[in-house]
């Protein structure tokens, strides 16, 4: 029984994919929990804390360790964590000389904290190859378009001519910029948690015995050795849930694009043609762009959970009494949503259809307005900036009013014939004359996407 979009049979497959799923499973959670009291036992056998054969000993009976789910089902709900019921069927799968050194020293949040650590290492190394992806296929569109001239457009409304590769490149940039992100994060927010019931690793005494454990678990689960024990300093958490909202953030941006562009009026774009995918079971016709949907609301979601790591981040003292439990909903169904977000994107990115002769003929329905500020630019050096611009404004709402084009408006001004002449009047009329450096800039862009890159799997 699902209540949830993220794992319902209907829909999980718009908001997600199997393999995010399988990451942030309760069996891969368990596994996680297992391993991490796995690895603190070998940490604490290598640094002479507990005996020396311990940590193999635990190690090896706790790999064919079968738990039993339903009742650590039931005695989580009394115990209010999984950790306790964790231990008791680790501890009874162990021989008895070994089995006493499990959680040695730990606390629940230590144990927690790690598994769901490891499952965000997992889950950031599939959201960096699903970067890559997208990194390729926006390098292409960028490149493929980069003479494709369409018209830009602010507040709805046609402001200058660029090309769509430029459009394109400026998405490309922001995705280039968030894979220097996912690299940043692993010194500091993928870190290892071993502090004990309140940090201080009194367990284990008031040498660096906790510490030296603590860097060598470390080690043994590929996390970083933090200065300080973090469990109340959840700053890395609200990073890493807001990494991925920044990811849906642009996704959501270039979902909308495609929305509107995809719209009759406009149609400069549509979504790869799948038989009766975005139809109407009432209008034969409609061809909805139902990926780009999926990820604009993908991307809300996202901001939500982002949200939500924040509101963790406000806990009392040293052990929270209660916001930490934000972060079992938000953290799964976020990576299962940002995931789910970037293969819609590398889905509808991938099989875009560009509709070259829309975006021309869109860029020309306006006949010569939406060059309006090369003409008030030429004119300024001869009679001023200002005004320039009134005579150009003045042109501009006599074209729209009497339906005109531009250019045979402006050739009625002598103000604007004297100084510019008939022949430069109608270059400077012309869109594809002014697409200032916006193919300079996607050449920048694609020669920055093309240039080595650090490994996805180094996180």
């Amino acid at each position: 029984m699902s209540i949830s979009a993220f794992d319902s049979r209907i829909f999980r497959d718009l908001f997600g994919t199997e393999e995010i799923r399988h990451i942030f499973s309760d069996e891969a959670y368990a596994q996680y929990l297992v391993q991490t009291e796995a690895a603190l036992a070998r940490a604490e056998s290598t640094v002479g804390v507990i005996p020396r054969d311990a940590g193999a000993a635990i190690t090896a009976a706790l790999d064919t360790v079968k738990l039993d789910f339903e009742r650590l089902s039931q005695e989580t709900e009394i115990v209010g964590y999984p950790v306790l019921p964790l231990v008791m069927q680790l501890v009874e799968h162990t021989p008895e000389a070994m089995g006493k050194y499990i959680h040695w020293g730990a606390t629940t949040q230590d144990i927690m904290d790690v598994a769901s650590m490891l499952q965000m290492k997992e889950g950031l190394k599939l959201v960096g190859r699903k970067l890559d992806t997208l990194i390729e296929i926006l390098t292409s569109l960028s490149e493929k378009h980069r003479d494709t001239p369409m018209a830009g457009r602010t507040h709805l409304q046609h402001a200058l001519p660029c090309t769509f590769g430029y459009k394109c490149a400026v998405y490309l940039s922001s995705i280039l910029r968030h894979k220097d992100r996912l690299q940043q994060l692993r010194e500091r927010c993928l870190l290892v948690q071993f502090g004990g019931a309140a940090g201080t690793l009194a367990s284990l005494g008031t040498d660096d015995s906790g510490l030296c454990v603590r860097a060598q678990l470390a080690k043994e689960v590929g996390l970083e050795d933090p200065m300080i024990t973090w469990h109340v300093a959840r700053d890395n958490i609200g990073e890493i849930l807001g990494y991925l909202a920044l990811i849906g953030g642009t996704l959501g941006k270039i979902a909308l694009d495609l929305i509107i562009m995809s719209s009759n009026e406009m149609d400069e774009v549509s979504e790869p043609f799948v038989p009766h995918r975005g139809a109407s079971s009432t209008m034969p016709q409609k061809r909805n762009p139902i990926s780009s949907e999926v990820i604009l609301a993908a991307s809300k979601l996202l901001r939500s959970h982002a949200s939500l790591g924040l509101d963790a981040m406000v806990v009392d003292f040293e052990r929270a009494s209660g916001p930490w439990h934000l972060e079992w909903a938000a953290i799964p169904e976020a990576f299962t949503v940002a995931v789910g977000a970037l293969y819609q994107t590398n889905f509808v990115l991938g099989g875009l259809v560009v509709k070259e002769a829309s975006m021309m003929k869109n860029l020309l329905c306006t006949r010569g307005l939406i060059v309006g500020e090369a003409v008030m630019m030429s004119l300024g050096e001869f009679i001023g900036r200002q005004q320039a611009h009134d005579v150009v404004y003045n042109a501009c709402k006599a074209a729209i009013e009497e339906d005109r084009a531009l250019l045979d408006v402006l050739k009625k001004d002598s103000r604007v014939v004297e100084q510019l002449g008939e022949d430069k009047l109608a270059q400077l009329c012309d869109p594809l004359n002014y697409l200032g450096s916006c193919q300079l800039m996607v050449d920048r862009v694609v020669n920055e996407a093309k240039g080595p890159r650090k490994l996805v799997d180094s996180v």
